[in-house]
This record gives C-alpha cells, structure tokens and sequence, in this order.
C-alpha cells in the first residue's frame, strides 16, 4: 500500500455542515466529503484491493467508491486533516490480516489439578448432605 499515492488520488469536496453554528453556517461549506475510488486506485495491489471490498461491503458504493464525511469542526481545514486520517484507519484496519489460531493441548499436570479439584469439591458436597438413616 501505497500511501502517498493513494492520498493524491483522493477527492474532497466542502458541503453545507447542519447543526447550530448561527449566521455563519449558512454561508460558509466547512463540512468535508471525501470519496476514493478502491476499484480504480493504483495505490493499492489487486489483493489488497479484494481485501478492502470485503471487509467494507457496507461502506462501498456499487461503482467502487468509499464515501466518508466529517464536519466536526467549525474549520473546513480541520475537518479535511480528520477526515484523511479517519479514512486511512479505516484502510489499514481492513488491510489487517488476524495470526490464524494454532490448537492447543492441556498440559497432563492441568488435567490432574482439574480433575483433583473436581474430587475435592464432589467430596466437600457430599459431606453436606444429610446422613442416611
């Protein structure tokens, strides 16, 4: 992967952000919308590029665009600095392959405690039963 790369590729686009910001939300577009092509990118391995599209099923668009916004912030620049790092999480986190799981077998000498304890506790009901007559 590509950072660099894929960071040129990115589109941005300032929208209207909703919410209270008096006069001057009305008149300034502070909100970011970023879109990145996964399907067309050169930053990225045709593997790579597999991986992302199923792990973010949800989030990609039906002509391979992956569509983040943020308009957190007050600032168009802040919101533009949050939204890339957001959407470059969000890549490495898909790009995250898990160690497979080796099995495992208990110990002998775990297997005797275990089975000890179980004893000493059957042993301990038991003896709180009432005698028989």
């Amino acid at each position: 992967m590509n950072v660099s790369l894929i960071i040129n590729e990115l589109k941005f686009k300032a929208i209207r952000s909703s919410g209270a910001g008096g006069q001057h939300v009305n008149k300034v577009s502070s909100k970011i919308e970023l879109s990145f092509n996964v399907i067309d990118s050169k930053g990225i391995t045709d593997e790579e590029k597999l991986r992302i599209t199923n792990k973010l099923k949800s989030r990609i668009t039906k002509s391979g665009e992956l569509i983040l916004q943020c308009g957190d912030t007050r600032s168009q620049h802040r919101n533009k600095e949050l939204v890339i790092s957001r959407f470059l999480e969000i890549i490495k986190a898909s790009l995250y392959i898990p160690k497979p799981r080796k099995a495992s077998r208990p110990s002998k000498s775990s297997i005797r405690k275990r089975l000890e304890n179980k004893k000493r506790q059957a042993f301990k009901k038991s003896n709180r039963k009432k005698p028989l007559m």
